[in-house]
């Protein structure tokens, strides 16, 4: 009876350090699946934060949203289920497909941005400068849009079909000797001796000449005391030249610089003649209404004749 005792406790003991021990080897892989199941957890997390990182929306149209075990086949009878360790080892290769196919996605990406920032640097590099191109000529002279500007823009006037006066012929040898005899004042104010001499050459009927020298003038003295003086004598010169269009211009410009100038008043009131002239009468009448407006003493005294010779035959309201 004591060794069938002994004999029973014996096994007794033996099964449960057995059970024990398989207790203990099944806890170990058991532990060991449990922390490498929570890092794969983590990396298919960071995964999936890059997808939605590298194809914002997360629609399943543009990617799979999430990364899911490649489908394990059911097990046919017989054959034993997969294991803990297959089924990680199963989700560790899904995670790495998923990792390379980013990878792939993100190089294409960066190498169509450096494509499209190559071009659009080409595109703006500056172009290549055209040829200038000739100005192209008014349809209107210069003096006529200047008294557009002057009248709001009044009718057109005549001069602007008129043909352009032929260039002068040379001077002959007496004309050039005529011109040498009239002296240039030589004072002690060379702007004021540039606008006597401008006088002299109009005075004898010089024109041209007279017209190089005044604008000699005005270019080295603009503001001389005499440059009202001298832009009226200079379009004074162009209308006894027989170029009431270019007269007008200088008329009209020396009225607008300064119309308290010396000669402010002649250039207003010779402008209405140099229209009259073209046949324009309603800047006639407009330039002589400004005139006896502005400048009531002249009318009624120093150019008084002037101012009346200019009205008969224009028929002004």
């Amino acid at each position: 009876m004591k060794a069938s005792f002994g004999g029973t406790l014996a096994a007794r003991l033996l099964a449960t350090a057995a059970a024990a021990s398989m207790l203990v080897a099944g806890a170990v892989p058991a532990m060991a699946q449990e922390n490498v199941d929570g890092r794969l957890k983590k990396v298919e997390a960071e995964v999936r934060a890059l997808q939605r990182k590298v194809f914002p929306g997360g629609d399943s149209k543009f990617f799979e949203p999430e990364i899911k075990p490649a489908a394990v086949p059911s097990s046919a009878p017989g054959q034993p289920a997969t294991t803990p360790v297959t089924d990680l080892l199963t989700r560790m290769d899904a995670v790495e497909a998923q990792m390379a196919r980013l990878t792939s996605q993100i190089e294409e990406n960066s190498n169509r941005i450096n494509q499209l920032e190559t071009k659009l640097a080409g595109g703006l590099q500056p172009a290549a400068a055209a040829p200038a191109e000739a100005p192209a000529e008014s349809a209107e002279p210069a003096s006529q849009a200047n008294l557009a500007a002057m009248t709001g823009g009044a009718s057109a006037t005549p001069a602007a079909a008129a043909p352009a006066p032929a260039k002068p012929a040379a001077p002959t040898t007496s004309r050039i000797e005529a011109v040498k005899a009239i002296v240039k004042p030589q004072t002690d104010d060379p702007g004021d001796d540039e606008y006597s001499y401008g006088f002299r050459l109009w005075d004898a009927k010089f024109y041209p000449e007279a017209e190089q020298q005044l604008k000699l003038f005005l270019e080295k003295y603009p503001k001389h005391r005499r440059a009202s003086w001298g832009r009226n004598l200079l379009g004074r010169a162009y209308l006894d030249d027989g170029n009431p269009g270019e007269a007008a211009k200088w008329f009209l410009q020396n009225y607008q610089t300064d119309k308290r100038g010396a000669r402010a008043p002649d250039s207003l009131l010779y402008l209405a003649v140099s229209m009259k002239e073209l046949k324009d009468t309603k800047r006639a009448c407009i330039a002589l209404a400004e005139f006896s407006e502005t400048y009531a003493a002249e009318a009624a005294g120093r150019l008084n004749s002037l101012y009346t010779a200019t009205r008969n035959g224009l028929s002004c309201s």
